[in-house]
C-alpha cells in the first residue's frame, strides 16, 4: 500500500537565502524531503504526521524581509527518483570528489558516489552535507571506526568507507533513509558499512574514532552527551545541520562536555564544525 504524502508549494522571494531558512524551519517542523526549484520549495511530509496547524510555528512565513505564499495537496507516495533527475545536477566537491545520480556520466575524480536520494537528505547539493564531505576529503579516515548519525542517503558514510574507515554505522531515524541507505551502500560497493535504523538510542556501549552528525541544532544539542560517552579519547567530531549563529550555542555545549574546537567551514551561513576530545 502507497503511502500518502502532503506536498507544499513554498513561492519564495528573495531566494537563495529563503529557501535555506524555510527548509531549516520546516525540517524542525516535522517535513521529510524538499526539492529547490526556480521559484521556491517544495516540501513533503506524511499525511499521519500532518496537521492543520503544522505551520504555527514556521517563523519566516511572518518575516517581513521574506515573501512567501503556499499552496498544498495530497499525493501518492513521491517517485524520488524522476524528482532527482529532473531537478539536480551531479556535485564536485574541491576538484576530488564527485557526487552523481545513475544516469550521470561517469567521471575521472577520484573519489566517486553513486546516489539515488529518493526521499533522503543527503545529495551534495546542500551547504552542510557539501561541507561535511570536505571535512572529510581533509580528515585522515584510514582504519578508523566511524559513526555516520542522521545519515540520510549515506553520502557521507560512503566517503568514509572510500577514504579508508573499516567499520562504519550509518543511522537514522527516518525509514525511507534507512532503505535508501541500503541501497546506495550496495550500489558503491561499500562493505564496512552497517545502517541502522533509529536514534541515538542505539548508541549504547558503543565506541567510536570519528562521529559525523549532519542533522539539526535541536537534535544536536540532545544527543550530544551521548556523542561523547560513545567516542574515543583523541576522537574527532564533526557536526553540521545548523547556522551561523547557532555555532557558539554549539561550541559552548561540547565544550562543557569536555570537546575542543578545531575550526568551521561556514557556506550561506550554514555551518560544518569539526571539535576534538
Amino acid at each position: 500500500m502507497s503511502q500518502v504524502y502532503i506536498e507544499y508549494h513554498f513561492l519564495v522571494s528573495p531566494i537563495p537565502l529563503g529557501n535555506e531558512i524555510l527548509i531549516a524551519e520546516l525540517g524542525y517542523a516535522g517535513f521529510e524531503s524538499f526539492v529547490e526549484d526556480e521559484t521556491g520549495v517544495k516540501a513533503y511530509i506524511q499525511k499521519p504526521d500532518w496537521s492543520s496547524t503544522i505551520l504555527d510555528e514556521v517563523q519566516i512565513l511572518y518575516s517581513e524581509e521574506f515573501e512567501i505564499s503556499y499552496s498544498f495537496k495530497e499525493i501518492e507516495q513521491v517517485n524520488w527518483n524522476a524528482e532527482w533527475e529532473k531537478n539536480f545536477p551531479s556535485i564536485e566537491v574541491d576538484d576530488t570528489c564527485i557526487v552523481r545520480a545513475p544516469f550521470h556520466p561517469e567521471s575521472n575524480l577520484e573519489y566517486e558516489i553513486v546516489i539515488e536520494p529518493k526521499m533522503s537528505f543527503g545529495t551534495g547539493h546542500h551547504e552542510t552535507t557539501y561541507m561535511m564531505l570536505q571535512h572529510i576529503l581533509e580528515t585522515d579516515f584510514s582504519k578508523k571506526t566511524v559513526l555516520d548519525m542522521g545519515c540520510g542517503t549515506a553520502v557521507l558514510a560512503i566517503l568514509a568507507e572510500m577514504k579508508g574507515a573499516i567499520k562504519i554505522d550509518a543511522i537514522d531515524f527516518d525509514e525511507w533513509c534507512f532503505e535508501n541507505s541500503e541501497e546506495n551502500i550496495e550500489r558503491n560497493n561499500c562493505k564496512n558499512i552497517s545502517p541502522y535504523l533509529g536514534d541515538a538510542s542505539l548508541l549504547e556501549n558503543k565506541k567510536y574514532d570519528i562521529i559525523i552528525a549532519n542533522i539539526n541544532r535541536n537534535v544536536l544539542l540532545q544527543d550530544m552527551p551521548v556523542y561523547r560517552a560513545c567516542l574515543e579519547e583523541g576522537g574527532q567530531l564533526f557536526l553540521s545541520g545548523f547556522y551561523s549563529e547557532d555555532l557558539n550555542l554549539i561550541k559552548d555545549t561540547c565544550t562543557n562536555l569536555g570537546f575542543s574546537f578545531v575550526s568551521n567551514k561556514e557556506r550561506n551561513n550554514w555551518i560544518a564544525a569539526k571539535f576534538v576530545i
